[in-house]
C-alpha cells in the first residue's frame, strides 16, 4: 500500500530542543538581522570563533534581548547581562557547530516543507499564514529573517534524529518486559515536571577539575538547600540544554525520564530537591517541581474509509492527474461502484486490490490534508479530489466508530517511552562530543 502515514516525531526533542514556537511575538529582532549591521567594524565585535565561522557582538547582542524578553514573562528578576551573554554564547556555539555538521551532511529544508512549518505555527497561534506574517512585521520583525531561524530550527532537530535518535534501538523484549512489569505500567499513569541544573565535565577531564566542577554543585544544592529559586540558578549555572527555561524539562512521563533519574524521582516528594548526581556528562541536581495522574484508558474514534489514488509522475501532470480524477468522481456519481474504480483505476495498488479499503483508521496516522477532508465526510459520503503530496485522493468514509486501543496504545507508549530513556542521555552526550572535537575560542 502507498505510504499515507505521517512521518510523526511526536518523542522527538521536544523537551532536549528550544521549542519553535518561543520564537513567535517574543522576539525583537534576528540573527541576520543584527549581523547584517556595519560590516567594517565586524572584526571588533566577534565574541566567538566556531571552527572557520564566527559568532559577532551584534547577534549575541540581539539573542539576549530575546531571551531577557522571554525571561521577563516567567522571572521576577534577571540575572546580569554578563552571566546571560555567557549562557546564550555557548547556545549559540552548539548551534553553529550542529549547523556546520549538517552542512557537511547536505541537509537542507526545502521552501515547501518550510512553508508547511511555519503554516502550523500560525494555526497553533490561531492565525492564518497572512495574518501571522503581518503580526510578525508589527511587531518590528523581519518574516525573511523568522523564516531562516526555523529553517534553522529544523535542520537541527532532523540532524539530531538522524545522528543521535536513529542510533538508539528498542528492542520487542524490552517494549514487552516494560509490558509484563504491572509496577511500571501503573507509574506508567504518573507525570512529572522536573526542573535541571548540569554541570558538564569534559571528557577524560583531570582528576583536579573533575573535584572542582563537583565542589561547584556542591555548593549550587547548598544555596538551593537554603532557599535560592532554581530557575534562577539554573539560568545562572547550568549547562544543561534548558537552562535559559530555568532548567525545566516539562512534563514527563516516569518511563520518560533518564534511568539516571527516575528510582529516585518517583520516590520524591513535590518541592524536592535531589543530592548532586554523577554521572557520565558530568553533575546534575533535579527538583521535582509537580507531579499529577492520567487515564490510563485510551479511547479513539476510528474511520472506516476506502480510497482512490491518482498520481502525478514525469508522464502525468497534477493537473492531467486531477482531470482524470474528476471524470473518475463524475462516473462514481452517475452509480458506478466506487469499489471496482479503485480496483481498476487507483495507483495505489496495494489498496486497490481491496477496493480502495484502507480499514479502520486511527486519528493522526493520515497526512493532514488527506485526514482533514476525511472528519469532514459523513459515513457513506465521497470527497471531492483532495491533493496530497502523494498525489489526488478521492475519499470514501464508509463507517465510524469509539474504540479501545489501550492495549495497541500502551505497546506503543511503551516503545516511546523506553526511547525516550535512552534518547536524552544520547543527545547530551553527541552534544558534547561534537563541541569538544569543534574548535572554538571565546572572545566575551
Amino acid at each position: 500500500m502507498i505510504e499515507l502515514m505521517t512521518n510523526l516525531q511526536a518523542y522527538i526533542f521536544r523537551t532536549w530542543h528550544w521549542p519553535l514556537l518561543m520564537f513567535l511575538f517574543v522576539c525583537c529582532g534576528s540573527t541576520a538581522s543584527a549581523a547584517s549591521g556595519d560590516k567594517s567594524n565586524a572584526i571588533d565585535r566577534i565574541v566567538a570563533i566556531v571552527n572557520d565561522d564566527v559568532i559577532t557582538q551584534a547577534e549575541l547582542s540581539v539573542e539576549l534581548n530575546i531571551i531577557k524578553q522571554q525571561l521577563r514573562q516567567q522571572q521576577p528578576q534577571l540575572p546580569p547581562d554578563s552571566v546571560l551573554q555567557k549562557q546564550i554564547l555557548d547556545r549559540l556555539v552548539v548551534t553553529r557547530i550542529q549547523l556546520q555538521y549538517a552542512e557537511k551532511r547536505l541537509l537542507k529544508v526545502d521552501d515547501e516543507s518550510l512553508n508547511k512549518a511555519i503554516a502550523n505555527i500560525a494555526e497553533q497561534n490561531g492565525l492564518d499564514i497572512n495574518s501571522f506574517r503581518r503580526a510578525l512585521e508589527a511587531s518590528g520583525l523581519s518574516y525573511a529573517d523568522y523564516r531562516e531561524r526555523i529553517r534553522n530550527e529544523i535542520i537541527i532537530s532532523r540532524l539530531q534524529q538522524r545522528e543521535v535518535q536513529r542510533r538508539i534501538n528498542v528492542s520487542e523484549q524490552e517494549i514487552e518486559d516494560f509490558l509484563a512489569n504491572q509496577d511500571l505500567q501503573e507509574r506508567s499513569n504518573e507525570e512529572y515536571r522536573l526542573q535541571h541544573i548540569l554541570l558538564v565535565v569534559p571528557e577524560a577531564a583531570a582528576a583536579e577539575r573533575i573535584q572542582a566542577v563537583k565542589q561547584k554543585a556542591q555548593q549550587l544544592l547548598e544555596r538551593l538547600q537554603t532557599g535560592e529559586d532554581f530557575a534562577q540558578v539554573a539560568i545562572a549555572n547550568s549547562d544543561g540544554q534548558q537552562a535559559l527555561e530555568g532548567g525545566d524539562l516539562g512534563w514527563r512521563k516516569l518511563a520518560e525520564i533518564p534511568t539516571l533519574f527516575s528510582d529516585l524521582v518517583r520516590h520524591m516528594e513535590t518541592g524536592a530537591i535531589s543530592a548532586v548526581i554523577r554521572s557520565p556528562s558530568g553533575f546534575h541536581i533535579i527538583k521535582l517541581a509537580e507531579k499529577r495522574s492520567s487515564d490510563a484508558q485510551h479511547i479513539v474514534n476510528q474511520t472506516l474509509a476506502k480510497h482512490i489514488l491518482i498520481q502525478a509522475n514525469e508522464l502525468v501532470s497534477s493537473n492531467e492527474a486531477l482531470e482524470r480524477m474528476q471524470q473518475l468522481k463524475q462516473r462514481i456519481d452517475n452509480g458506478e461502484d466506487f469499489s471496482k474504480i479503485a480496483t481498476a483505476h487507483s495507483d495505489d495498488k496495494g489498496s486497490a486490490a481491496d477496493g480502495g479499503n484502507l480499514g479502520w483508521v486511527n486519528p493522526g496516522v493520515m497526512v493532514r490534508e488527506f485526514e482533514d477532508a476525511m472528519n469532514r465526510l459523513q459515513p457513506g459520503e465521497i470527497s471531492p479530489p483532495v491533493k496530497t503530496q502523494f498525489g489526488w485522493h478521492l475519499i470514501k468514509v464508509v463507517d465510524r466508530r469509539d474504540h479501545d486501543n489501550t492495549e495497541e496504545f500502551m505497546k506503543r507508549r511503551a516503545g516511546d517511552y523506553i526511547l525516550q530513556q535512552k534518547l536524552g542521555p544520547a543527545l547530551e552526550n553527541w552534544l558534547r562530543q561534537i563541541k569538544e572535537e569543534a574548535f572554538v575560542q571565546l572572545r566575551l
